[in-house]
């Protein structure tokens, strides 16, 4: 496999290396007869797939190649945009600077470069040459390239040329920026050689640097209304005023401030709804567009989200009683956080305790149903923080609950492994009421779809957190800021019709990058930045949200997320009402897409948070509890929660018996490392027999430990995201295990992540057995296949038909089986079981403070794993914490022994919580003084303490 050392070859001609830095390897690579060449830089992370040969592709006219290697390397392509591409519908050109604008150029001796600016728009090639209404301003390439400078700010465009404003021309950037922009390359007689468009971001963050000091949305000063929006490009600005969202508009000027290109107006028109009249150049359709457009400041907004609205989030009508005195529950370290995740609909929707109307609702939080009752429980037993998917406005459902499809089908007479429920989901699945929401519309404003009346929102939402905080649990939004619903001239698209081609991260074309799902933000640039944290402010200050999980936060840069850990930091009771400092971060790290390695920022992802405090997914224990991975084609591939090796489920995808004891053993070892908080730097002996740290466990090619601190860690082995715990366990489980055992399982795979150091973070109903029906994204699934059954009588939500065709059609074949056989639908008994033994788990981790260690060196001298080696047990694993507790995890199907010689004459006992455990088989664990041996029934995990 080639790695970069040595040439890979076509055409049987080597490439040789032209440069090596800390970007990778640049190979010089011929294009055509009579071509100069053109850089490619080595760079791990691009998710194009590349096949395992290594050639060179050329694409188009040989305008763009890519040089292709084998896994696990990655190459960047670059764009040929000189020497003949003349299609100005793409912005391959970057402004970066006022005085400095990219470009990959072949040479450029005797070359002359212009910028040429259409305030109307309607430039085009024509016959090879530039034509229509333009003005120019003269550029001037720069032989050395970007400045040290400029490559830290753009690593992305490190290698393309340097075209420079002289300072005489820079009064007109302005100007400029607010029409279409073509940069021109010719020769010494004035023929167009090539034209591209330009992408303006950079120049944009330089030249208006002031606005990120400025206040966006509506402000008030003694009760009237300022609403102002940041609009630098544009060419005019009004607003639109409605007294209903169906009357005719009241159009009204609004002032520009040519430092900060923000627009202003001040009037009395509290309660009016209102949109931003925006006139400017828009690349996505080629032309100058007047669009109306809401505010993506607004706070709040008309049903459908059709208009903004002016509010003011301090007047008392939407404020719940006593809100302004809202007594929190007690904050708690990141260390001994247990998280409920769920999903607003999903709580209430099919309890019949809750009355219809506020079914599915933020209202459901604030009375006395079933759900209701059950996080309370959860309270009780040491669940600190309900987290929330996501719960602001967002696109996909109608927000009137009359205006909601439903499907057309009894779908609880379908036999349990049909295909006819998802395909009768599906038809209405666009109209339906359901979405998890990860599609913002706007950031700020709650979802109007969750409120009994979505023009009362506002209270309903904070009625839910004043619910939740007297119930003793802490509020955690799930945000959404790495992407938006829509870009260009969608009626979804929001920010990009504002600054059209701003707030988005551009490919080298000028294509909006999609790699998170969507249209991709740019929170690199300075106002998508800025609005991040600005929007965070406002749920932390008007909302008093108590922590956020970012989606996909490894497309943000670090900075970024720091600064919003600085700005809710300087919030106070006394000054804001709440304690920022309290509040809780964390988000998936992970690495993928088009900024992954670090290609355009420092990321958010895993390795990087480490030492800043906030938490990341630890997706290692995740899959070395279940087995196999969430995205593996067949499903029964096992792990150490699953069977593998010691209860092998048949299936020729796990190995032979010794690939199994090996791969069992490397879990246990990335089992270990989670346990601790998946500390990098944590010491101890591996299933080898070797010394090793937590950075030195593989996963996939990667540390499993990365963690600073055990409080960075936010463990959990199953999510909304892929399938849910007892769906897994389902599919890889031998079919014969029986509900009694399959709660068992379900309970030492939940036991990892509540008896470990640092977050614990479970999906609601996971303690209950909650079903799927085997949906692995049930983003779109509806009712059906999402609620939570409250009443054990109605099943747990397994057979409920084959899950929707969309994502797990190539899995149906593993399914029907699976949803055909009545004996996987867990009873009353097995269901009561797991749910009374995950409160058990709850009552021992907070009955000592060893199971929330708050650094990594009380880690390493207080939790160990004294039987790790090369003789330790396969599915068995001994945790001691200081010299007062010890946990065995037995995932074998026989009891498991275990000695310690170091507790030879201990007075040691079962946990008090467990000596009187929901599970009579649990209460069989034993301890002999005499060896220092503990027997653990199958299939438990068993705590002792030490008198």
């Amino acid at each position: 496999m080639w790695d970069g050392a040595a040439s890979p070859t076509d055409w049987g001609a080597p490439l040789q290396p032209a440069s090596r830095d800390a970007f990778g390897v640049t190979f010089r690579v011929p294009l055509a007869a009579g071509a100069t060449g053109l850089s490619y830089i080595v760079h791990k992370g691009d998710t194009k797939d590349l096949p395992d040969d290594q050639r060179l592709d050329f694409g188009t006219a040989g305008r763009e190649a890519w040089l292709l290697a084998a896994t696990p390397q990655r190459l960047l392509p670059v764009p040929v945009t000189a020497g003949g591409d003349k299609d100005i519908t793409k912005s391959r050109a970057h402004w970066i600077d006022r005085s400095t604008v990219a470009w990959q150029t072949t040479s450029t001796d005797g070359k002359r470069y212009a910028l040429a600016v259409a305030p109307a728009g309607g430039l085009s090639i024509v016959d090879g040459e530039l034509v229509g209404s333009y003005s120019t301003i003269p550029l001037t390439a720069r032989r050395n390239g970007l400045t040290e400078a400029q490559r830290a700010k753009f690593p992305h465009l490190w290698q393309y040329g340097v075209l420079t404003v002289d300072r005489r021309h820079r009064g007109l950037v302005k100007d400029a920026l607010q029409g279409q922009l073509v940069v021109t390359e010719r020769d010494h007689e004035g023929k167009l050689l090539a034209a591209t468009g330009v992408q303006i971001p950079g120049v944009l963050d330089d030249v208006y640097s002031s606005a990120t000091g400025t206040s966006l949305g509506p402000t008030f000063k003694r009760g009237r209304p300022t609403l102002s929006v940041w609009a630098p490009t544009a060419q005019a600005v009004a607003l639109e005023l409605y007294d209903t969202p169906a009357a005719t508009a009241q159009v009204v000027p609004m002032r520009r401030d040519d430092k900060s290109g923000v627009w202003s107006a001040t009037g009395s028109w509290q309660g009016k709804y209102y949109k931003y009249r925006v006139t400017a150049w828009q690349p996505a359709v080629q032309r100058v567009v007047t669009a109306s457009v809401t505010d993506p400041y607004s706070v709040a907004l008309a049903p459908d989200s059709t208009h903004s609205l002016v509010a003011d989030l301090s007047d008392p009508a939407v404020k719940p009683p006593g809100w302004d005195a809202l007594r929190k529950p007690a904050s708690v370290p990141t260390t001994r956080t247990q998280i409920q995740e769920l999903s607003v609909r999903d709580f209430s929707i099919a309890d019949a305790s809750v009355p219809p109307e506020q079914r599915g609702t933020y209202a459901a939080f604030t009375g006395s149903g079933a759900g209701a009752a059950h996080l309370r429980a959860m309270a009780q037993a040491g669940v600190t923080h309900v987290h929330l998917l996501p719960a602001f406005d967002f696109a996909t459902i109608p927000e009137r609950r009359a205006d909601q499809a439903t499907p057309p089908c009894d779908l609880a007479a379908l036999p349990p492994d049909s295909d006819k429920q998802q395909a009768c989901v599906a038809e209405v699945a666009d109209r339906d009421g359901y979405n998890w929401g990860y599609d913002p519309l706007h950031y700020t404003v709650p979802e109007g779809g969750y409120a009994v009346d979505p023009d009362a929102r506002t209270q309903e939402f904070r009625q839910m957190v004043a619910a939740l905080n007297g119930d003793g649990l802490r509020v955690v939004m799930d945000v959404v800021y790495n992407h938006t619903s829509a870009s260009g001239v969608d009626d979804r698209s929001v920010l990009d019709q504002i600054v059209p081609g701003y707030y988005h991260r551009l490919l080298p074309d000028r294509a909006v990058a999609n790699s998170t799902c969507c249209a991709n933000t740019a929170p690199e640039h300075a106002m998508m930045g800025k609005l991040v944290v600005d929007s965070m402010v406002t749920w932390a200050k008007q909302y008093k949200v108590d922590g956020f999980r970012f989606d996909l936060m490894g497309h943000h840069p670090k900075a970024n997320i720091l600064a919003v850990r600085a700005a809710l930091d300087r919030l106070t009771v006394r000054k804001d009402g709440v304690d920022g400092k309290a509040i809780l971060l964390y988000g998936e790290g992970w690495d993928f897409g088009e900024v992954a390695g670090g290609a355009r920022f420092v990321q958010a992802t895993q390795a990087n948070m480490a030492g800043t405090g906030i938490g990341t997914f630890n997706d290692r224990l995740r899959d070395a509890v279940r087995g196999g991975g969430p995205f593996d084609a067949n499903p029964r591939r096992q792990g150490f929660a699953s069977g593998l090796y010691t209860d092998p489920n048949g299936d020729p995808v796990n190995g032979s018996t010794v690939e199994q004891r090996a791969r069992l053993l490397h879990q246990q070892d990335q089992i270990k490392v989670g346990l601790t908080g998946n500390l990098a730097g944590y010491r101890f002996t591996s299933s080898s027999g070797a010394a090793v740290t937590g950075a030195d466990i593989d996963y996939n090619g990667s540390p499993a430990g990365y963690t600073a601190a055990p409080g960075e860690a936010v463990t959990y082995v199953d999510a909304h995201d892929n399938e849910i715990l007892y769906d897994a366990l389902a599919y890889k489980l031998p079919p014969g295990t029986s509900a009694a055992d399959r709660a068992r399982m379900q309970v030492l795979a939940l036991s990892t992540v509540v008896l470990g150091q640092g977050v614990g973070f479970v999906t609601a109903g996971s303690e209950r057995l909650r079903s799927k029906s085997l949906d692995r994204n049930s983003y779109n699934s509806g009712d059906w296949f999402n609620q939570i059954r409250w009443d054990c009588a109605d099943g747990n939500g397994f057979g409920a038909g084959l899950p929707p065709a969309a994502d797990n059609q190539d899995k149906w074949p593993y399914a029907r089986p699976l949803l055909a056989d009545p004996a996987l639908v867990p009873d009353c008994a097995a269901i009561g079981l797991a749910d009374a033994r995950y409160r058990e788990l709850l009552r021992i981790r907070a009955s000592s403070p060893l199971f929330s260690l708050g650094s990594a060196a009380e880690v390493q001298r207080r939790l160990s794993f004294p039987l790790s080696g090369s003789a330790e047990t396969p599915g068995v694993i001994t945790m001691r914490l200081g010299d007062s507790v010890t946990v065995v995890f037995n995932a074998t199907p026989a009891s498991a022994t275990q000695t310690v010689p170091a507790l030879r004459g201990a007075d040691v006992r079962l946990h008090p919580v467990l000596r009187e455990s929901a599970d009579p088989l649990l209460r069989t664990a034993s301890f002999d003084a005499a060896t220092g041996t503990f027997t653990v029934p199958p299939r438990s995990v068993a705590v002792y303490v030490r008198s």
